[in-house]
């Protein structure tokens, strides 16, 4: 069964023939692991989602936290909480029982929808990663969160933009029989293979290109200050320091202190761009072949190379937040503190006891501070 684009009639019937006649080549897995799939995907859901919305409610419920770079991150979580709510469900579901039980209309919409929360969580990763290379790189900080505001919304039309395509009728669409959602068929119309490059373009090789080269260019930078702050350290000669050179002196371990809070913040986001790179680096590929290769469409591989592919892109939605919760100090205490009491192994430490053990939780970070 497949669900067409195309206004041409002849080429409809014949992919529609093309479809059924491979479906009963088709070898789905096996059922037990596919309902082992399925069990993981709806655990991956829950975790996703769970993890995802502490990140939306942390950054929400405390003005400390909202700084650009933060808002950033609950964006990107909350793409994630959409993706698993409205196109995971239904690929555990088809996993299950090998058909797809939503209409054909439906198909269309959630391959859209796919599409379209996978475009903004990339987006994020770009606007982010752009970010860490103007500070680090540039020197340049002038991302505050009424700009952060901007640009989100900026990033959410052009993703819609990019996607709404495949919703009015611009791409071939298969409904699942021999993939466990609904993806990209085989086409041989230029307009539609042109839309599919530069959705997967635009969904992973210009984001995977250009943060590439600001990580490159960021870790550069950091090389060299590391070399000169090392070559400082070694020729200096504190009997000889004026007042001035103290002073000097001081705004260079200033700025050392603060470029290596910047750098432990870019080494956060250079493992999310890891991530998005494992995960999505197939699913990218896959997404060409299907639509160009006939021989690799019409394949009996066809449904495990998709049961594989689409399970590695859903990962990531649930990769993100344990990041966060790993090499973000601020959002692993607030995770804690948002456990309610039976779950908490530690009792908690009264306000005024922690003060005078961490005097420095009593400051509020600015609107320009990063939590990363």
């Amino acid at each position: 069964m497949a669900c067409n684009s195309t206004s041409v009639e002849t080429y409809e019937y014949v992919l529609m023939n093309m479809s059924n006649a491979s479906d009963s080549q088709a070898t789905p897995l096996s059922a037990p692991l596919r309902i082992s799939l399925a069990i993981m995907m709806m655990l991956m859901i829950v975790v996703g989602f769970l993890g995802n919305t502490v990140v939306c409610i942390i950054v929400y419920q405390r003005p400390a936290m909202r700084s650009a770079i933060n808002l950033l991150l609950a964006t990107l979580a909350f793409s994630d909480i959409m993706l698993s709510l409205c196109c995971m469900p239904f690929t555990a579901i088809t996993l299950i029982t090998v058909r797809w039980h939503f209409g054909d209309h439906f198909c269309r919409l959630s391959a859209t929808l796919y599409w379209f929360f996978v475009l903004e969580g990339v987006a994020i990763l770009l606007i982010i990663s752009v970010d860490r290379f103007l500070i680090i790189v540039q020197r340049q900080d002038k991302l505050n969160p009424r700009r952060a505001k901007v640009i989100i919304v900026v990033s959410w039309v052009l993703s819609f933009c990019i996607s709404v395509p495949s919703l009015t009728g611009w791409t071939f669409v298969e409904v699942p029989a021999r993939a466990p959602q609904c993806v990209l068929g085989y086409t041989e119309f230029p307009a539609d293979r042109a839309y599919v490059v530069t959705l997967v373009v635009a969904v992973f090789f210009v984001p995977f290109g250009v943060m590439l080269c600001s990580y490159m260019c960021i870790l550069n930078t950091v090389r060299k200050n590391a070399v000169r702050v090392h070559n400082q350290s070694d020729s200096l000669d504190l009997r000889q320091l004026t007042r001035a050179g103290l002073r000097r002196l001081q705004r260079q371990q200033q700025v050392s202190l603060d470029l290596s809070f910047k750098t432990k913040a870019f080494t956060t986001i250079l493992i999310l761009f890891v991530g998005f790179s494992f995960c999505w680096l197939p699913h990218s590929v896959y997404s060409l072949l299907s639509v160009f290769s006939r021989r690799f469409y019409y394949s009996s591989s066809f449904y495990t190379t998709s049961t594989c592919v689409l399970w590695l892109s859903y990962l990531k939605s649930v990769f993100n937040p344990i990041v966060y919760c790993w090499r973000i100090k601020k959002f692993r205490e607030a995770c804690i503190e948002l456990l309610p009491q039976t779950f908490q192994i530690l009792p908690k430490v009264p306000e005024r006891i922690q003060r005078r053990i961490q005097p420095s939780t009593v400051y509020v970070c600015n609107e320009n501070q990063s939590a990363v």
